[in-house]
This record gives C-alpha cells, structure tokens and sequence, in this order.
C-alpha cells in the first residue's frame, strides 16, 4: 500500500470509490502528458511513494505540464529515491478527510473515527481536527466501512490511515492513498477514544487481538492538532532556518500534549523538516477544544527565528473555521482575511500601531532589565547616575532607544521605531513613540520572574514576557502579551541618552543593502537548477532558478522584464537566506 497507484489499481477491485486517473507502471513523459489530456485540466501529479505534500504539483493548462512533471519527478527523488508518478483529476473544491484504522493478525479490522486535515498550505497539513466537523452519522458511517474495507484487501494488520478527498460539491468521496503507518495527527485520534495507539502497534506486532470491537469504539469530545512550523509566512510559507534563542511550549495536562523534538538552544537547520512541535489539545465539544487551541497558540513562545503560530492564531479566529467550514482552500479561500494587505493603508496602520504599543512595552521593560543587571553587578549598590531613575541635574534622564520592528505580517520588511523613554520616580517610565493616533504612555513595569514582567498602565496590568538575545551582531527582542507577538532589534551602544526627541524623526523604512532590482535568495538552500545564462534578457516572472530545501523546491522568478546581471550561483551551490542571487536591469 506504500506505492500509491499499486493501491487505487487493488482499491478500484475492492469496489472503493477512486477518483479518475492514471496509476499505470508507464512513465514516458509524452504518454503521461497525453494521460492527462484525457482526464482533463486541472489535474494533480503527485508522487506514488511518500507524502508530506512533496513533490505535488497542480497543473491548470497543458502548456504547464512538461515543467510541472519533471519537477515533481526531481522532487520525489530527491525526497523519497523514487520518481515514480501518477495523475488524477483535480477535484476544485475537496476537503481531505482520512479514516484511522487499525486490524490485527486474526482478521479483524476496526476504524476509529475520521479526521479533517483540510487546512493545508502547500499541500501539507497545519491543523488537524477529530472528529470531522458538518458530516452526518449517514456519512461517518460509509466513509468508516468504505476504510475498513480498503484494509482487508490487502489483509491489513497493524495501525494505517486511509486517505479520502470530499468533494463538497456533490458530496461524494473519493479513495485517496493508504499510509501503512501512524500518521503525524494521530494524537487527536487518541484524544477522542482514549487509547495509546502506539502501544496498539507493539502489541499487534507482538501477536495480540485488537484490545476493543468496532461497537466498543467510543468517540469522546473534540480534539485539535496544530502543527509549529520554523517557516516565513509572507513568504509563502518558505522554510525557515535558525536557532531557538527562545522557546517556551504551553504548560501540559490530560487535556493539552505539546510534542516536540527540540529545545531552547538548538538549531534548526535546511536538512529536515521545520516542523517545531505538534499543540493537540481535546475539550468536550469542538467549541470548547477550540477556544482551549486559542490560548495555547497565545501562549506558545518561540524566539529566533519565523514561526506560523500568530498565523495559526489568526486562522483559528476566523469566523469560517470557527463554523467548521473547511476546505483544502480554505487559506487561498480567506487570504484577504489572513493576511495585511500593505497596499490597504488602514489595515496597515492598525497592524503598525499594535507594533508601536508593543514597542513601547518592550522598551520599559528592557530598561527595567538592564537596571536589574547593573545592580546585581554592583553589589547592590549602583552610582546615583545608574540609580533607577538615574540622577540627572534639574531635569529627568533620558533616552531613544532605535527598535527596528520586523514586520511579518507583510512584505514590507523593516521599520524604525524610534522609542524615547523618560526615568520617572518609582520605577516608572514615560515612553513616547510618535506613532500615527500614538499618545505619551506612563508604565510601571515590575520584574516578576526570569523573562516575565507586569506592566500597568491606566489602572490595568498586562502580563509581558520578553526575550533579548545576540543574534548577527544585533540585539534581538521578542516580546509576547495577550494574544500579541511582536519581533524588533537594535544596534547595540547606539542608544541615544538626554536627548531633544526633535533631534529624530519618526517612523522610517530601512534601506536596503541590496541596490535597486536586486533578487535574493527567499530561503537558505541548494541550487538544483539554473534555468538561464548571466546576460540573458527574460520578461516579468520568468523562473530563473530552482532552490530545494528541506526536500521542497522553491522556483526563483524574475521580479521584472530586463536583463540578467551578477548570476554567478550555479547547480549544487549552497546559498543562505538573503544572498543576493542576481540582479534584473532594465
């Protein structure tokens, strides 16, 4: 069952429904193409062996599809060491929903409820969900037998999933592939029926009957999977690389898991998977399990490097999701929602001005910080000058600090925010940002433990956690409060002290230490494939090379009509994230 069209050509015997296509041995790429003018456009190439969304490709037109094949043949290779492929027809409107079951050395064979895994971004799962929200018991019930049955006709033992596409237009289900294993989601499996389906594996491995029939298999509350990944979302989920300066998970009960294969410290590299750790957490019914999968993400802190956790927290908030309504487009679906357009000035200014109040947070308490440093490091006994406020002769003491804010939200990089912060007696600090509908703040901030802080302000306390850390010769800080996470950083020494704030003009870009027309490198990865000569004249989104990370290729395309100028990569170069790899002149 491991190969995909050796499965549909047994599943078809069966009598399982299967979605047209081609699941032929013949590979030739003029016959393939040929194939796929029968089944008719759109249609999905994907790999018959492994999975993870590698190597799948959506073509919409013939003249896409030679490029689209050899591609997704490079890709499986590369990922799985088999090229083999085979086609379907794309369903435009599906949700993915699988079944997990399990059979023993005796013949019997069980289901245990279904799961969703419809959200997904680049054909790869985010959030997972059991049981399957909108389906009736009717549904539930044929689509647990259409599984069961896909099983016993290979005389399946042991843990699988069998893998349905959902066309939500005609309600019908489809046979999608049958993983022989435990699917990374199977926790929200064992959440609703209260089983440890690993130890199912070792005992059926062992010789032992399944423990339960199919009329004793409960399904119990809500559960929801949402997986952590080290990734650029406004990139287009791109990979991301580096180290875990940060990393602090939720806190775990009966109710919520966190699994993880990392720590704070370690670094995570273009080798593997970016996938950081899997949040399931179960309620009593879906509402409840959601609203418990909200204030998880809210709390899950990770320091570093780009993570897609605000987006999964912003995507879990969305009206549509909370209905159940999911379909494996729901992201491009809802993308006006999910994402800040930079072109929509208010949506902007809104996303900037929680930035700007976050930066005032992150500089009180980055001040109360290196007070408390300088006291322990002088006994206790700190000049009147490092005094909290600092002595100063007539006036109170000041400073600017420089907080360049990392804008993930959108594509328009980095932002200056100049934070000028005014010694008060009592600890408290008076921050003034300039910011658009910005006035002066006057906070309290008290050290309450390791990177924990209260902030009070007007009566109310917010709880904030920071982060300070080195990273390329900068200082970087993540600071978490409420559902709010913001990144910035700073040149260290080059905060400005007694200063005029006429001296400084707000909010600026950055500029950019690539000149004009420059494309760089959206990821660390290898060069597979150069697809154009330095000097060559190409037009606006022309692919000029392929990156692979991860065992996923990323095509690099022209940003303009021009002329190719400095390609010196070529194929097997490593590259890093930012390298510049060419430059278009006009």
């Amino acid at each position: 069952m491991g190969d995909k069209s050796a499965s549909k050509r047994i599943m078809g015997a069966a009598g399982v429904p299967l979605v047209p296509g081609y699941h032929g041995d013949e590979q030739d790429i003029d016959l393939m193409k040929l194939e796929a003018d029968k089944i008719g456009y759109p249609v999905l190439i994907k790999p018959t062996h492994g999975g993870g969304g590698k190597g799948m490709r959506i073509v919409q037109s013939p003249n896409d599809f030679v490029d689209a094949f050899i591609g997704a043949q490079r890709e499986a290779a590369a990922s799985f060491g088999i090229n083999t492929i085979l086609l379907e027809k794309y369903i435009t409107k599906p949700r993915h929903i699988e079944v997990q079951i399990f059979g023993d050395k005796y013949g019997n064979v069980i289901h245990l409820n279904e799961r969703d895994c419809s959200v997904q971004r680049r054909h790869q799962k985010i959030i997972e969900e059991a049981p399957a929200p909108n389906i009736s018991n009717d549904f539930r019930l044929h689509l647990g037998q259409a599984a069961v049955s896909a099983a016993k006709a290979v005389s399946y033992h042991s843990a699988g999933t069998v893998e349905f596409i959902v066309d939500t237009v005609s309600g019908q289900f489809y046979f999608m592939e049958m993983n022989t294993r435990l699917q990374v989601e199977h926790p929200v499996t064992e959440m609703i029926v209260g089983q440890d389906l690993v130890e199912w594996q070792i005992r059926v491995a062992n010789g032992e009957p399944l423990p339960i029939s199919q009329s004793q298999v409960p399904l119990s509350g809500h559960a929801f999977e949402a997986r952590i990944y080290a990734e650029n979302v406004p990139k287009g989920f791109l990979p991301a690389t580096g180290t875990l300066h940060h990393y602090h998970p939720v806190q775990v009960s009966s109710e919520v898991r966190v699994e993880t294969g990392v720590e704070q410290g370690d670094t995570v590299s273009m080798h593997y998977d970016p996938m950081i750790a899997k949040l399931v957490v179960w309620g009593e019914d879906r509402t409840r399990a959601l609203i418990k999968m909200k204030d998880c993400l809210s709390k899950f802190q990770v320091g570093g490097l780009p993570t897609n956790i605000d987006f999964l927290f912003k995507l879990a908030n969305h009206e549509a999701f909370e209905n159940g309504e999911v379909e494996t487009h729901f992201i491009e679906m809802h993308k006006d929602d999910l994402f800040v357009d930079p072109n929509n000035q208010l949506s902007s200014q809104v996303v900037y001005n929680a930035a700007v109040h976050s930066a005032a947070f992150a500089a009180a308490c980055v001040c109360e910080k290196e007070h408390a440093v300088v006291k322990e490091s002088s006994a206790g006994i700190p000049s009147v000058w490092y005094a909290n406020p600092p002595f100063r002769v007539n006036h109170y003491a000041k400073r600017t600090m420089e907080l360049e804010w990392e804008d993930e939200s959108s594509k328009g990089g980095s932002i200056l925010v100049p934070v000028h912060v005014t010694y008060l007696p009592k600890g408290k600090y008076r921050i003034e940002t300039g910011g658009s509908g910005s006035s002066d703040l006057e906070l309290n901030v008290v050290h309450l433990r390791d990177h924990d802080y209260r902030v009070e302000h007007g009566g109310i306390s917010t709880i904030v956690s920071l982060s300070v850390y080195q990273k390329d010769q900068m200082e970087h800080i993540d600071i978490w409060h409420g559902s709010c996470h913001h990144h910035f950083k700073r040149r260290k020494g080059l905060d400005l002290a007694d200063v005029d704030e006429s001296d400084h003009k707000y909010a600026a870009d950055v500029a950019s230490s690539h000149p004009p027309g420059t494309v760089v490198a959206p990821m660390a990865g290898l060069v597979v494939k150069v697809l154009v000569e330095d000097g060559a004249n190409v037009v606006d989104g022309q692919p000029i090379l392929v990156l692979e990370a991860m065992k996923m290729e990323h095509v690099v395309k022209a940003t303009s009509a021009g002329c190719i100028n400095g390609l010196r990569v070529s194929a097997g170069q490593q590259v890093s994230d930012g390298l510049a790899l060419f430059s278009i002149k006009g």
